[in-house]
C-alpha cells in the first residue's frame, strides 16, 4: 500500500511536468537514492526522486473496529487497521551543469502539492481502491533535522521538500470473531 501511495503521487507529478515543462519522459521516479553499497542508484540521476523518509503512526485517526451485518448474524469484529503518516522526501538529484534544473522542478513539485494537498477517489478516479485519500502538508526542518535526515540518507544534500502524507491506510481485512447479535428475550433478559 505504501508503494502504491508513492506510485500515485509520482504519476500525479510527472503529468503535471508533462503540461508545465512539454517534458515526453518521467521526471520524477520513486527510488533510493543510493545502492546498498552505496553506489548511486543510475535512474535516479537527473530525476525527482521520491522516497520515504520515515512512517508515523497516526493515533488520531479514529475509526469503529466493527463492521455490522444482518442483526441475525451479529457483528463482524475486525481487527483495527493502522493508519500511517508517510514522510515522503522529493529530492532533485540533479549534477553539475543540471542545477538549475533540480530548483525548477523542486520549485514545481512545491507548487503542484500545495496547489493538490488532496487525492482521493473524486478528483483522481484512477486512485487505488485500498487508498482513501491522500493529504499532504510540507514540512518544515530545522537545520538540525535537515542534517540528521540527509546523514541517514548518505550525507550529501540536495535541493529537497519534506511532504508528510495523511491517512495512509493499512487494513489486513482479518475478522477477529463475531459478536452475537441481540434478541428481544436478550433484551427482556438484562432489564429483569
Amino acid at each position: 500500500m505504501i508503494d502504491r501511495a508513492l506510485e500515485h503521487l509520482a504519476t500525479h507529478l510527472n503529468g503535471h511536468f508533462r503540461r508545465q515543462f512539454q517534458v515526453a519522459e518521467d521526471m520524477v521516479v520513486v527510488s533510493n537514492l543510493q545502492e546498498v553499497g552505496g553506489a548511486a542508484v543510475a535512474s535516479s540521476a537527473n530525476r525527482l526522486v521520491l522516497f520515504l523518509s520515515g512512517i508515523e503512526r497516526d493515533t488520531l485517526a479514529h475509526r469503529a473496529g466493527t463492521v455490522p451485518t444482518a442483526p441475525q448474524h451479529g457483528v463482524l469484529q475486525k481487527v483495527m487497521p493502522v493508519y500511517l503518516n508517510l514522510l515522503v522526501m522529493c529530492a532533485a538529484n540533479f549534477s553539475g551543469t543540471h542545477y538549475p534544473e533540480a530548483l525548477k522542478f523542486l520549485a514545481s513539485t512545491i507548487a503542484f502539492f500545495q496547489g493538490n494537498a488532496v487525492f482521493d477517489h473524486q478528483n483522481t478516479p484512477d486512485m487505488d481502491r485500498r487508498l482513501e485519500r491522500l493529504a499532504l502538508n510540507m514540512e518544515n526542518l530545522s537545520s538540525q533535522e535537515m542534517h540528521s535526515l540527509w546523514s541517514i540518507h548518505g550525507g550529501r544534500y540536495l535541493p529537497s521538500a519534506l511532504f508528510r502524507v495523511r491517512l495512509v491506510t493499512l487494513d489486513s481485512d482479518a475478522i477477529r470473531g463475531r459478536a452475537p447479535a441481540a434478541t428481544g428475550t436478550d433484551v427482556g433478559a438484562v432489564q429483569s
